[in-house]
C-alpha cells in the first residue's frame, strides 16, 4: 500500500503530517520532494546508505559527424542544436531519451552517463526512511523521483510528494493507491485544494483532506469538502506550543493533543486505505 501525501501549494504543513503520520502507523517514510527534502531533519535516521542517480547523455564523435542536423531536428527539448562547425549539447536539457542516436545514419553518437542527485535510505526505529536529493542547478527532478520509488520497501509506504500539481508529483501518483491532502484554512489553501482534488480524481485514486493550521474561526474548507463529498480524515490546531516543537526539528506527536490528532487520523486512514 502506497499512500501519497500531497498538497496543493507549498507550507501547509505536507511534510509535518507525513513524518508525524508515518511514527504513529507504523508506515516507511519515502520523501519525493527531491529539490527540497526536508523529512529527514525530523526522523532523523541512523544507518544512512548512499546511492547516485545518473541519467544519460549524448556524445558526438566529430570524426563520424556530418552535421546533417538529423539529431537536433529530432530532439524536442532542444538539446542539441547545429551550428557552423559542430553539434552543440546542452546537457542538462537532455532527457536521455536516445532518439538522436536512434536517427544518425553515420553512428557518431554515443551515451555517457552524468551524476544529477542521490538517493538516501536509513532507519528511525523499524521504519524505512527514503530520500531523493537533486543536486542544486539541476532542471530535471523525474529521473530521482523515479529511481527513488522505483523499488519500495514492502509494507505500507507514505510518499511525500513535493508540493503543487506539477510533472513532479504527477510521476509520483503514478506509484501511489490512495492520497491524503493537506491543506489550510485560506484563500490560496482552498484555490490550490481544488487543483490537487482534480489531480487525484484524474488518477482515479481513492483520498481524503487534512485540515492543518486550522481556525475555529474559518470552515470555507469544511464547506467545500461537504460539496464535493470528499471524506475529511482530520483536523489539526494551530497552537503555538507545536510550532516550538516543529522548529526544534522535533515531531509534534511527542504533544499528548496531538498525539491523539493523529491516531485518529490513523484510524481513519485504515478505514479509507485499508493495509495490515
Amino acid at each position: 500500500m502506497n499512500i501519497a501525501i500531497l498538497s496543493g501549494k507549498g507550507g501547509t504543513g505536507k511534510t509535518t503530517i507525513s513524518t508525524n503520520l508515518s511514527v504513529i502507523t507504523g508506515a516507511n517514510y519515502i520523501d519525493c520532494d527531491v529539490e527540497e527534502p526536508n523529512g529527514f531533519i525530523f526522523l532523523k535516521p541512523s544507518q544512512i546508505k548512499r546511492e547516485e542517480v545518473k541519467v544519460d547523455y549524448p556524445v558526438v564523435d566529430s570524426s563520424r559527424c556530418t552535421l546533417c542536423g538529423e539529431c537536433a531536428k529530432v530532439c524536442q527539448f532542444n538539446a542539441l542544436v547545429k551550428t557552423k562547425k559542430d553539434i552543440m549539447l546542452f546537457e542538462k536539457l537532455c532527457h536521455g531519451c536516445h532518439a538522436c542516436g536512434i536517427v544518425c545514419k553515420q553512428i557518431a553518437l554515443t551515451f555517457e552517463k552524468r551524476e544529477i542527485g542521490i538517493i538516501e535510505e536509513g532507519r528511525y526505529g523499524n521504519l524505512i526512511c527514503r530520500r531523493g536529493i537533486l543536486n542544486v542547478g539541476e532542471p530535471m527532478a523525474v529521473p530521482v523521483i523515479k529511481k527513488l520509488l522505483k523499488n519500495l520497501p514492502a509494507g505500507t509506504n507514505l510518499i511525500d510528494c513535493a508540493p503543487g500539481t506539477s510533472c513532479n508529483v504527477v510521476n509520483s501518483l503514478q506509484y501511489a493507491d490512495g492520497a491524503i491532502l493537506v491543506t489550510e484554512p485560506s484563500s490560496f489553501g482552498l484555490h490550490d485544494l481544488k487543483m490537487a482534488v482534480q489531480l487525484v480524481r484524474n488518477f482515479n485514486l481513492p483520498f481524503g483532506v487534512v485540515i492543518n493550521k486550522y481556525n475555529a474561526k474559518d470552515d470555507r474548507i469544511q464547506k467545500y469538502c461537504e460539496q464535493e463529498d470528499i471524506n475529511i480524515l482530520g483536523i489539526i490546531p494551530y497552537r503555538r506550543e507545536a510550532a516550538e516543537v516543529y522548529s526544534l526539528g522535533k515531531m509534534i506527536v511527542k504533544l499528548p493533543e496531538y498525539k491523539e490528532i493523529f491516531e485518529e487520523i490513523a484510524k481513519r486512514l485504515r478505514e479509507v486505505f485499508p493495509w495490515n
